[in-house]
């Protein structure tokens, strides 16, 4: 077991109280690739934040091998999200004045990890097709190298959960194949979790399990 969600509640107030999320359970096994599938607002980004340390629930649990990470402080957050939690944002985030090797290594240069970050780097920019662009700057980039680039950053520290939030929603038809070729590569050879939050159909095919979100409620199967 990588990954167990137990009675996740986010609330927000504004004119009314409401759940973003409304009790979600569930559990991701080592090495699932999963979908989450929802329309915009049905609670698949605040899950992910959550997840991912970066939100606090109002109530529930988040057991990654049974330690509950909610109870961390935000120190001890932000040191298991860099050691454990690979994070594709649906906007493509990278540092303007880093060249593509530099942004891809930035989460070993933030880490205690020992590994050879150039070496590292090197080594994603080839898997990913994109060894050209070493020294080029995010402004020289197309929307799929670009995603490309993220997807690099985020499999830098070697994570055991990728958490992607529409990491298609920007890219044509061949990129976005690309996309989920290597997450499903990464997840299949490197026994790697994966969970995706898609309004992409396209995502489904290559989930082991999907599930629905809708008014900050889990189901499993697609109901949209």
């Amino acid at each position: 077991m990588v990954l167990k969600i137990e009675n996740l509640y986010k609330k927000y107030i504004r004119k009314n109280e409401f759940n973003a999320l409304d009790d979600v359970n569930l559990e991701v096994l080592e090495g699932e690739f999963i979908c989450i599938v929802g329309k915009s607002g049905s609670g698949k980004s605040t899950l992910l934040n959550i997840i991912s340390g970066i939100l606090s629930p109002s109530s529930g649990k988040v057991l990654y091998d049974d330690k509950d990470i909610t109870k961390l402080t935000d120190d001890e957050k932000s040191l298991f999200r860099n050691q454990k939690i690979g994070f594709i944002p649906q906007s493509t985030v990278t540092l303007s004045t880093l060249n593509v090797l530099d942004n891809i290594c930035l989460p070993s240069f933030l880490g205690k990890n020992q590994i050879d970050k150039k070496g590292r780097g090197m080594y994603l920019l080839h898997e990913l097709g994109i060894e050209n662009l070493e020294n080029s700057y995010p402004k020289e980039l197309s929307g799929g190298e670009l995603k490309r680039v993220t997807i690099a950053r985020a499999l830098m520290n070697e994570p055991k959960i990728i958490l992607a939030d529409e990491p298609t929603s920007d890219l044509d038809v061949q990129n976005t194949k690309y996309v989920l070729d290597i997450l499903k590569k990464v997840s299949k050879e490197q026994n790697t979790t994966v969970i995706l939050a898609t309004h992409d159909m396209a995502c489904l095919d290559y989930a082991d399990k999907i599930y629905t979100m809708e008014s900050g409620k889990i189901t499993e199967g697609k109901n949209i």
